[in-house]
């Protein structure tokens, strides 16, 4: 299955580690299950209370 991983973080005193842990777990997951992954989407300091999110 052909997939991409979505990670964000919500406010600006977050740290870029977030992101690169997020993209870690969504790898292994993957790998475990056996889905393709064709690319990633990131939005740093990006709220999800409204879907109009650059990468979403």
């Amino acid at each position: 299955m052909r997939s991409v991983i979505y990670a964000r973080y919500s406010c600006d005193n977050q740290r870029e580690e977030n992101i690169e842990g997020q993209l870690r777990e969504c790898r292994e997951f993957a790998i475990q299950k056996g889905y393709m992954l064709v690319g990633s989407y990131i939005d740093r300091a990006v709220s999800a209370k409204a879907d109009n999110r650059p990468e979403f």
